[in-house]
Protein backbone atom coordinates (compact mmCIF):
# COMPACT_ATOMS: atom_id res chain seq x y z
CA UNK A 1 0.00 0.00 0.00
CA UNK A 2 1.37 3.29 -1.08
CA UNK A 3 0.98 6.82 0.72
CA UNK A 4 -1.69 8.91 -1.07
CA UNK A 5 -0.68 12.53 -2.27
CA UNK A 6 -2.28 14.48 -0.07
CA UNK A 7 -1.21 12.83 3.18
CA UNK A 8 2.36 12.42 1.67
CA UNK A 9 2.49 16.47 0.82
CA UNK A 10 1.34 16.60 4.74
CA UNK A 11 3.92 14.19 5.92
CA UNK A 12 6.89 16.04 3.54
CA UNK A 13 5.51 19.86 4.25
CA UNK A 14 6.65 18.90 8.11
CA UNK A 15 9.83 17.52 7.80
CA UNK A 16 12.04 20.90 7.99
CA UNK A 17 15.16 21.28 5.76
CA UNK A 18 18.39 22.94 7.15
CA UNK A 19 20.89 24.61 4.72
CA UNK A 20 24.41 23.92 4.93
CA UNK A 21 24.38 21.58 7.73
CA UNK A 22 26.26 19.11 9.16
CA UNK A 23 28.71 20.69 6.62
CA UNK A 24 28.09 23.31 3.76
CA UNK A 25 25.95 22.10 0.07
CA UNK A 26 24.03 19.58 2.72
CA UNK A 27 20.47 20.21 3.12
CA UNK A 28 19.39 18.11 5.85
CA UNK A 29 16.05 16.55 6.99
CA UNK A 30 14.87 17.22 10.24
CA UNK A 31 12.15 14.94 11.73
CA UNK A 32 11.95 16.34 14.78
CA UNK A 33 9.44 18.87 13.32
CA UNK A 34 7.44 16.00 12.12
CA UNK A 35 7.10 14.33 15.66
CA UNK A 36 5.92 17.31 17.00
CA UNK A 37 3.11 17.90 14.46
CA UNK A 38 0.58 15.52 15.58
CA UNK A 39 -1.38 15.52 12.52
CA UNK A 40 1.47 14.55 10.41
CA UNK A 41 2.86 11.89 12.76
CA UNK A 42 -0.49 10.57 13.27
CA UNK A 43 -0.94 10.16 9.30
CA UNK A 44 2.38 8.46 9.15
CA UNK A 45 2.36 5.92 11.53
CA UNK A 46 -1.36 5.06 10.25
CA UNK A 47 -0.30 4.55 7.03
CA UNK A 48 2.72 2.27 8.57
CA UNK A 49 0.13 0.52 10.63
CA UNK A 50 -2.08 -0.29 7.37
CA UNK A 51 0.60 -0.97 5.23
CA UNK A 52 2.40 -3.68 7.56
CA UNK A 53 -0.02 -5.25 9.84
CA UNK A 54 -1.24 -8.01 6.99
CA UNK A 55 2.62 -8.98 6.41
CA UNK A 56 2.56 -11.36 9.70
CA UNK A 57 5.90 -9.68 11.20
CA UNK A 58 7.29 -11.02 14.29
CA UNK A 59 9.51 -8.18 15.30
CA UNK A 60 10.62 -4.50 14.07
CA UNK A 61 14.18 -3.55 14.09
CA UNK A 62 14.91 0.58 14.25
CA UNK A 63 18.53 1.22 13.33
CA UNK A 64 20.45 3.31 16.25
CA UNK A 65 18.98 5.92 16.81
CA UNK A 66 15.58 7.71 14.66
CA UNK A 67 14.93 4.54 13.84
CA UNK A 68 13.93 3.68 17.44
CA UNK A 69 10.93 6.58 17.53
CA UNK A 70 9.26 4.99 14.32
CA UNK A 71 10.03 0.99 15.32
CA UNK A 72 8.82 1.09 18.69
CA UNK A 73 6.01 3.04 17.81
CA UNK A 74 4.70 0.73 15.09
CA UNK A 75 5.88 -2.71 17.08
CA UNK A 76 3.24 -1.34 19.53
CA UNK A 77 0.76 -0.68 17.04
CA UNK A 78 1.27 -3.99 15.42
CA UNK A 79 1.59 -6.13 19.06
CA UNK A 80 5.05 -7.48 17.80
CA UNK A 81 8.40 -6.99 20.10
CA UNK A 82 10.88 -4.21 18.56
CA UNK A 83 14.34 -5.30 18.84
CA UNK A 84 17.28 -1.50 18.52
CA UNK A 85 19.93 -2.65 15.91
CA UNK A 86 22.77 -0.11 18.06
CA UNK A 87 26.40 1.13 17.15
CA UNK A 88 29.08 -0.94 18.29
CA UNK A 89 29.63 -1.44 22.21
CA UNK A 90 26.11 -0.24 23.35
CA UNK A 91 24.13 -2.83 23.97
CA UNK A 92 24.74 -5.02 26.92
CA UNK A 93 24.53 -8.60 26.43
CA UNK A 94 26.05 -10.31 24.09
CA UNK A 95 26.44 -9.29 20.20
CA UNK A 96 26.86 -10.28 16.83
CA UNK A 97 27.77 -7.63 14.38
CA UNK A 98 27.97 -6.06 10.72
CA UNK A 99 30.75 -3.40 9.77
CA UNK A 100 30.15 -1.29 7.01
CA UNK A 101 32.09 1.08 4.58
CA UNK A 102 32.21 4.94 5.72
CA UNK A 103 33.17 7.83 3.81
CA UNK A 104 36.83 7.45 5.72
CA UNK A 105 36.74 3.97 7.48
CA UNK A 106 34.42 1.75 8.71
CA UNK A 107 31.65 1.79 11.34
CA UNK A 108 30.03 -1.32 12.58
CA UNK A 109 26.44 -1.81 13.97
CA UNK A 110 25.42 -4.87 16.11
CA UNK A 111 22.41 -6.80 17.95
CA UNK A 112 21.47 -9.17 20.91
CA UNK A 113 22.66 -12.62 19.94
CA UNK A 114 19.04 -13.70 21.03
CA UNK A 115 17.35 -10.39 19.59
CA UNK A 116 14.71 -12.26 17.02
CA UNK A 117 14.12 -15.41 19.81
CA UNK A 118 15.02 -18.70 19.07
CA UNK A 119 12.80 -19.73 16.49
CA UNK A 120 14.72 -19.61 12.91
CA UNK A 121 12.99 -17.09 10.27
CA UNK A 122 11.94 -14.59 12.37
CA UNK A 123 9.84 -12.53 9.88
CA UNK A 124 11.56 -8.37 10.46
CA UNK A 125 10.88 -5.33 9.46
CA UNK A 126 13.94 -2.66 9.53
CA UNK A 127 13.27 0.70 9.58
CA UNK A 128 14.90 3.96 9.74
CA UNK A 129 14.15 7.59 8.90
CA UNK A 130 16.49 8.32 6.27
CA UNK A 131 18.33 6.08 3.70
CA UNK A 132 21.29 8.13 1.98
CA UNK A 133 24.27 6.05 0.40
CA UNK A 134 22.50 2.88 2.54
CA UNK A 135 26.01 1.31 3.95
CA UNK A 136 23.52 1.43 7.46
CA UNK A 137 21.16 -0.63 6.35
CA UNK A 138 22.93 -3.24 4.16
CA UNK A 139 24.85 -3.84 7.44
CA UNK A 140 21.37 -3.77 9.56
CA UNK A 141 19.67 -6.50 6.95
CA UNK A 142 22.94 -8.53 6.45
CA UNK A 143 23.15 -8.32 10.57
CA UNK A 144 19.56 -9.80 10.72
CA UNK A 145 19.52 -12.78 8.40
CA UNK A 146 22.82 -13.66 10.29
CA UNK A 147 20.92 -14.06 13.30
CA UNK A 148 18.45 -16.71 11.39
CA UNK A 149 15.95 -13.94 11.24
CA UNK A 150 14.52 -12.73 7.90
CA UNK A 151 14.54 -9.27 6.56
CA UNK A 152 11.14 -8.99 4.58
CA UNK A 153 11.55 -5.38 4.24
CA UNK A 154 13.07 -2.34 4.68
CA UNK A 155 11.30 0.89 5.49
CA UNK A 156 12.33 4.62 5.10
CA UNK A 157 10.40 8.02 5.94
CA UNK A 158 12.69 9.81 3.33
CA UNK A 159 14.80 8.25 0.81
CA UNK A 160 17.73 10.59 -1.21
CA UNK A 161 17.33 8.62 -4.44
CA UNK A 162 20.61 10.52 -6.01
CA UNK A 163 22.70 8.56 -3.84
CA UNK A 164 21.46 5.11 -4.96
CA UNK A 165 21.31 3.12 -1.48
CA UNK A 166 18.14 2.25 -2.22
CA UNK A 167 19.56 0.24 -5.66
CA UNK A 168 22.72 -1.68 -3.26
CA UNK A 169 19.69 -2.64 -0.82
CA UNK A 170 17.32 -3.97 -3.06
CA UNK A 171 20.05 -6.52 -4.12
CA UNK A 172 19.04 -8.05 -0.37
CA UNK A 173 15.69 -7.53 0.49
CA UNK A 174 12.41 -5.01 -0.68
CA UNK A 175 12.44 -1.24 0.24
CA UNK A 176 9.56 0.94 0.79
CA UNK A 177 10.48 5.01 1.45
CA UNK A 178 7.44 7.72 1.59
CA UNK A 179 8.64 10.40 0.20
CA UNK A 180 11.53 10.62 -2.42
CA UNK A 181 14.07 13.08 -2.84
CA UNK A 182 15.77 13.13 -6.29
Amino acid sequence: MELNDTDRKIIEASIREIKDFPKEGIIFKDITTLLNNKEAYTLLMNHLYTRYKEYHLEYIAGIDARGFIFGAALAQMLQIGFVPIRKKGKLPYTTIGEKYALEYGEDEIEVHIDAFGKKKGAKVLIIDDLIATGGTANAAATLVNKTGAECVECCFIIALTFLDGIKKLEEKTEVYSLIKVD
